[in-house]
């Protein structure tokens, strides 16, 4: 499992975790935004009016309302990213790394609107009557380029496993573990058979589920979140001053938290923040091609308001729970998950300004500090080594060795290059940082709700990741359709679920690390792709407002 996360993290250094692909990613959505005249002000109040049917005609062609397609758009991205992925943000870039979550989605409404529009334009219908569509007809019909519509087919594919499957079960799981004891495999399970059934019906299916789904987690979790932040009055206005002091600076250390400079919190919003409303990645307009309507700007407008729901809404409450909370911060009982752990030679203690800039610049990988090697001598749990474990980028306390029955541990655990080595089940347990999902399951039981905190997560996140799941097996499948035509939809069903099925008690970080590089590698080819349509799209917008003046004058 190391050398599986260290050779994945050292692609994803080089992807997601980059300046490059977080300058192309901004850069698209400033270049568009000041190209098309702030489309996200501009026609924010349209794009209300567009998703209630307001201007709906009938007989149009496609195989989804506005408000379905937007629902279903959303179910894509309103997942792990939003209660996982925000708490992820924080844990590793501090507060500031929200705010440029926040950024990356303000700037992804104009990008959204413009992928789906596009997307939508170039739309075609299957062999089984059906609508497809997504960036790889646009490259394929409008760009002539149909290699570059292939390797984006084969990315979404893959990424349907790094965005949809794998993290959003593994979340799941991990919350349902942490909060009432269930068995992962157990969870996993019987999550496998309802995707199974759900996806194996199609997008009306999936379409009547999500537009059901959506609306009712949305409300769960927006009361759950808003009970933290109001009984931790307090420090709402701290929180906010928190996420933009820092913004240019970095995060000093405080509590457990060791720091995070400038380019680490940029890079890690901006990244989470993709992650969490896919603006760019090419996804939602796959679900956004089965609207009905033959205008393609009008369903670009609905387009805009998912990063608004997605991140600025959603995002925003989930970061003001964890930073009014104050968990961020805080070295909690957790059990040690190996990939996040590191054992030191020596001692260290985070109090000590020297020794805090030591681990800081360690983490950052700005210097080395000697990692231990050999055997660890254990008694009745107690590591009797002079050794520091690091655990979820903090300094650990009250370390304590369990064997696979969960006794304390006598005897000796083989560790190599600061790794646990031992094949006979031991693990770890002590106070250290958290992160993901428990992280913010442990912020939701700071309000009066007390344990009953961890239930909204729990639930908001069985929902927000499940429907997620699902949406994204839909886009898995329409990408399938375009590489293999319809028979390869049914294999990529069954694997899809079988992977949902593994990656239940999968390791955490690994997968996070492996959907990081899913991400770049499907974003890529779209992100280039609108940028070479920008006249088309230009042109397009010009010419839907001159026929809605035609026709709405009064309304123009």
């Amino acid at each position: 499992m190391h050398r599986i996360n260290d050779f994945l993290a050292g692609i994803e250094i080089y992807l997601g975790g980059s300046l490059w692909f977080t300058l192309l990613l901004l850069g698209t959505g400033i270049f568009f935004t000041l190209y098309l005249g702030f489309p996200q002000f501009r026609f924010f109040g349209h794009a209300l009016k567009v998703v209630t049917g307001k201007y709906d005609k009938p007989g149009e062609k496609g195989d989804a309302s506005h408000f379905q397609a937007l629902t279903t758009a959303l179910s894509g991205t309103v997942g792990t990213g939003n209660i996982a992925g925000v708490a992820f943000a924080i844990f590793l870039g501090g507060p500031a790394a929200l705010f440029w979550m926040l950024v990356t989605a303000f700037l992804g409404m104009t990008t959204k609107f413009v992928e789906v529009t596009l997307s939508h334009k170039y739309r075609e219908t299957d062999e089984k009557g059906f609508i497809s569509g997504g960036p790889m007809y646009y490259m394929k019909n409008k760009l002539h380029m149909p290699w570059l519509a292939a390797t984006f087919a084969a990315m979404t594919i893959f990424s349907s496993f790094g965005t949809g499957s794998l993290p959003q079960i593994n979340s799941i799981s991990s919350s349902l573990y942490s909060t009432f004891g269930v068995d992962k495999m157990l969870s996993g399970g019987i999550l496998t058979v309802l995707l199974a059934f759900v996806i194996l019906g199609g997008i009306k299916r999936i379409a009547k589920v999500t537009e059901k789904l959506v609306p009712a987690m949305a409300i769960i979790y927006f009361v759950g979140a808003l009970s933290v932040i109001l009984y931790n009055y307090e420090n709402i206005i701290p929180s906010f001053i928190s996420i933009f002091s820092n913004v240019f600076t970095g995060t000093a250390a405080t509590g457990g938290f060791l720091g995070a400079g400038f380019a680490y919190a940029f890079n890690r919003g901006v990244n989470r923040g993709l992650f969490s409303n896919e603006a760019g990645q090419g996804s939602a307009p796959i679900a956004h091609a089965a609207a009905r309507t033959e205008e393609p700007v009008s369903e670009g407008m609905v387009a805009i308001l998912e990063p608004f729901v997605d991140t600025i809404i959603i995002c925003s409450l989930t970061g003001l729970v964890i930073l009014s909370s104050g968990v961020w911060k805080e070295k909690l009982p957790n059990r040690f998950q190996d990939t996040d752990m590191t054992i030191l030679t020596g001692t260290y203690n985070d109090t000590v300004k020297a020794d805090q800039s030591k681990l800081f610049n360690f983490l950052s990988g700005k210097s080395e500090i000697p990692l231990f090697s050999g055997n660890l001598q254990v008694k009745e749990g107690m590591i009797q080594n002079k050794v520091s474990v690091i655990n979820a980028r903090s300094l650990a306390e009250d370390v304590k060795v369990y064997d696979e029955e969960g006794k304390l541990f006598t005897g000796i655990v083989a560790v190599e290059n600061g790794k646990n080595e031992d094949e006979n089940g031991v693990y770890f347990k002590g106070e250290s940082l958290m992160h993901s999902a428990p992280l913010t399951a442990e912020a939701f039981t700071r309000s009066f709700l007390g344990d009953w905190g961890r239930w909204i997560v729990s639930i908001g996140l069985l929902l927000f990741a499940f429907s997620t799941a699902i949406a994204w097996a839909y886009y898995g499948d329409r990408s399938v359709t375009y590489l293999f035509g319809a028979k390869g939809v049914l294999p990529y069903r069954i694997i899809y679920c079988i992977a949902f099925f593994i990656a239940s008690f999968a390791d955490t970080t690994i997968i996070w690390t492996l959907s990081g590089i899913t991400i770049v590698l499907m974003a890529l080819p779209n992100l280039l792709g609108i940028l070479m349509l920008h006249k088309d799209m230009k042109t397009t917008l010009n010419t839907y407002w001159d026929k809605f003046k035609k026709e709405h004058p009064k309304k123009a």
